[in-house]
């Protein structure tokens, strides 16, 4: 039996294994695609304390890198429920792989929601992106598009705009969804134009993103863009443990700083928690208290 199981190889999962071994418990790290999360598709993090530039796929690596050498064990399986009574849990994973684990850290993550179009997975990182704050640098002096109505295609597109020559904002609607304010700040912007009752049929570019085309009320529309950051929310993968803990109408886990849970034995940090930013620096951040209240737990036994 591990002193705590961790659901996720992200920053956050892998932090918490690092944390857990520092105060000298056993743990087991289970991650379903790869290790080190989204920022792997990050072509180069800047943002992150300690390192003037770094690729994403690299910091990943160091992050995996750093709690295997304090004694963390990994595996690639998919986790499908978490069963058995508090302080004796069974992970359970899609390949019939059981572990046993006195606690449980949820670190899940929550994916971006992607547009569904042909080629888009192979152009993230080479022109499609998910995080103004992380990549809109890379795009400096370059036209980008947006896609999205609420205040996170807002804030990236006023972001890019500081940044960027040109920045399309596309929404399918004739209205956005995020704050006026917001929507009225970005029209007295030059450099950026709205595009309504509109959306992106095709990506076009086999290595590196060219142009978009589009469908608009005047037909169609080609746009010639470097980068397209696509803002139309995000998903996090945990309804399968909802049965151990709140989630709130996101389907976020409905928990706090603490990282604790309804159950007293399962906690959960990251992207799948419910909180207002969420970024690698919090991320890494959960990942250390979340461990920490599994330990202090554990030694409460």
């Amino acid at each position: 039996m591990y002193d705590v199981v961790i659901v996720g190889g992200g920053p956050a999962g892998l932090t918490a294994a690092t944390y857990v071994r520092r105060a000298g418990k056993s743990v087991l790290v289970i991650e379903k695609d790869g290790f080190g999360g989204q920022i792997a598709w990050s072509p180069r993090v800047e943002n992150f304390p300690g390192f003037v530039s770094i690729s994403g796929a690299e910091l990943g690596d160091r992050f995996l890198q750093q709690a295997m050498e304090q004694g963390a064990e990994v595996e690639l399986e998919e986790v499908s429920e978490i069963t058995g009574t508090v302080g004796d849990r069974t992970v359970k994973c899609l390949s019939g792989a059981e572990f046993k684990a006195r606690t449980v850290i949820i670190a899940a993550g929550a994916k971006p929601r992607m547009l569904g179009l042909s080629g888009e997975e192979a152009l993230v990182g080479n022109g499609v992106c998910f995080c103004a704050v992380c990549d809109g640098i890379f795009y400096k002096d370059k036209p980008v598009a947006v896609a999205g109505g609420g205040n996170s295609a807002l804030q990236d597109a006023m972001l890019l705009s500081e940044k960027c020559s040109k920045v399309y904002l596309i929404h399918r609607r004739d209205s956005f969804r995020g704050e006026s304010k917001l929507v009225e700040a970005l029209r007295k912007k030059d450099n950026v134009e709205f595009i309504l009752n509109s959306a992106i049929n095709a990506l076009n570019g086999d290595t590196e993103l060219r142009s978009l085309l589009l469908r608009t009320p005047e037909g169609e529309r080609e746009l010639q863009v470097s980068g397209l950051f696509v803002a139309v929310g995000h998903k996090p993968d945990i309804a399968a443990f909802s049965p151990l803990m709140a989630l709130d109408d996101g389907g976020y886990a409905d928990s706090d700083e603490s990282c604790t849970t309804m159950s007293p034995d399962i906690f959960a940090a990251g992207d799948c928690r419910r909180k207002k930013v969420h970024q690698l620096t919090t991320a890494v951040a959960d990942g250390a208290a979340a461990a920490l209240a599994a330990c202090e737990y554990i030694d409460s036994l």
